[in-house]
């Protein structure tokens, strides 16, 4: 059967294929503020699309189209200036000198990043009035202090229509209702890849979990920094603080406020066994030199009891020598042996994500030892940071085939579209619903995909990789909850959940 297109006099003849569900979607968030639900490789973008051409033909007013990332916020930019017939589609990002700004903020189409958005607005150099339609990419963000709620708060009061797109809610019930109330979403347009006008388009996409495990030497070192952690935790419970027998970073981190207001005693050890459990994971998920550097860098910070750490505990200066003598001996982690293996025998294209850019160059550092070559994508932030110009070069230089693999931190979770790309390693696992449906996302998206998780037997990796399922679960289960909530408001003139909410 012949493919049929999308069809509209703003939108390029024969460009954009035309599917029920994206149409449907699209019709949705046009009469009301509306946040699509739809997995990644689905075309949320081509249903922003769809939204936008309506407004940009029907009201006067432009799109300021939000992205959270320069290489997301530039491939919405390339993908609007290709198929809509309009001149005025720019991308303004913080790199953009003031002056240049300033004559970009008058396109009828705005692609940007929203620290810049938020920054400009409050100089003054653009003007919320200027818009009619608001789209929200990767809206899951829009949570505590994040940027998209500042932006939100600006246009609150005006009468500009907001569009939020995700691949997942949050699977936590009050983040997801925080994330409604701040865009004031009155209806969830949702599909999942069981739905059925959405099934004839997914691809396959097959997970294999790998399991390694940690060498004798990385065993050691394991004893000696738990050891270490449970002489905090024993300080803690002397001191009055009852903790689970977890050993959760979460739970130390919710402790702090507690012990800063009411137990001021227990500070030390609370700080110090975060530290140590923050160590073990990286030690536990990322290796040798990963957990080196962190020692390295926290042994020059100030913090209370870090000097104590280093000098007095007997375990933990075991097992940052141990770790030393394993460096020296070229032991790093089971699963950098594991991903070669794995990468040696595989056909096209491959993305690693890893979360921690310490790994990201020990891996990088390993893949060219074996002439594969090889980029890396990392957020602009400090020293060793890629700027967005160079974020969005290396991004294109995997897309021509300039590179053979693609390791990346969070900054390519998000929306990354490389349909080449069939081959998606997990080189850590993330205890967040999100993130896993983002990271899953970059594989299978124009064919067959393969998803591969290394996981270190006995370690973090199984903990998170258990939190991350049942997060995905409860993910999948909220737009649901939400919904049954915004339709039981029914209160004209009061959008999202402000009447849940009080």
């Amino acid at each position: 059967m012949a493919s049929r297109f999308v069809e509209h006099p703003l939108i390029k003849k024969s460009s954009i294929e035309y599917r029920d569900y994206q149409a449907n979607l699209a019709r949705q968030a046009i009469d009301q503020n509306c946040l699509v639900v739809l997995p990644t490789g689905l075309g949320k973008t081509a249903v922003a699309l769809q939204v936008m051409v309506d407004f940009l033909s029907k009201r006067t007013g432009g799109v300021l189209f939000l992205a959270p990332t320069r290489v997301l916020a530039n491939q919405h930019f390339e993908f609007l200036k290709s198929n809509l017939l309009l001149d005025d589609v720019t991308l303004i990002t913080g790199e953009d000198p003031l002056a240049r700004r300033k004559k970009l903020w008058i396109s009828s189409v705005v692609c940007a990043t929203p620290e810049i958005v938020k920054n400009d607005l409050d100089r003054q150099i653009v003007s919320p009035s200027q818009f009619s339609l608001l789209i929200f990419d990767e809206a899951h963000r829009t949570v505590g202090e994040y940027a998209y709620a500042g932006i939100a708060e600006r246009f609150s009061k005006l009468p500009v229509r907001v569009l939020g797109m995700t691949a997942t809610l949050p699977s936590e019930r009050e983040k997801a209702a925080e994330m409604l109330r701040i865009l004031k979403i009155s209806t969830i347009a949702q599909r999942t890849e069981e739905s059925p006008d959405v099934q004839p388009y997914v691809q396959q996409t097959d997970t294999q979990w790998v399991s390694v495990d940690l060498p004798y030497e990385m065993k050691e070192i394991q004893h000696c920094i738990k050891a270490s952690i449970e002489s905090q935790y024993q300080e803690l419970g002397r001191l009055g603080l009852r903790l689970s027998t977890s050993r959760s970073l979460s739970e130390l981190l919710r402790s702090r406020k507690f012990v800063l207001q009411q137990n001021k005693k227990a500070a030390k050890p609370l700080f110090t066994a975060i530290r140590l459990v923050h160590a073990l994971n990286v030690f536990e998920s990322h290796g040798i030199t990963s957990f080196l550097r962190f020692c390295d860098r926290t042994r020059e910070k100030k913090g209370v009891g870090i000097k104590d750490l280093f000098e007095n505990d007997p375990n933990f200066s075991r097992a940052v020598r141990l770790a030393r003598e394993a460096q020296q001996k070229g032991i790093e982690h089971s699963k950098i042996t594991k991903l070669q293996e794995i990468i040696k025998g595989l056909p096209g294209k491959v993305l690693i994500f890893t979360s921690y850019r310490d790994s990201v160059d020990v891996i990088h550092k390993k893949l060219t030892e074996m002439n594969i070559p090889a980029g890396f994508l990392i957020g602009k932030a400090g020293e060793t940071g890629l700027k967005q110009s160079k974020q969005v070069e290396t991004v294109q230089k995997f897309r021509e085939g300039q590179y053979k693999a693609l390791i990346a931190t969070r900054v390519g979770e998000e929306g990354l579209d490389i349909s080449e790309v069939n081959t998606v390693i997990f080189f850590d696992n993330v205890p967040s619903s999100i993130r896993y449906v983002q990271r899953k996302g970059r594989t299978g998206r124009k064919d067959y995909g393969r998803l591969i998780v290394l996981i270190a037997k006995g370690t973090t990796d199984e903990t998170y990789y258990w939190i991350g399922k049942r997060k995905v679960s409860a993910a999948n289960k909220m737009g649901e909850k939400m919904s049954k909530i915004l339709k039981e408001q029914a209160i004209p003139q009061k959008s999202g959940l402000d009447a849940y909410l009080g």
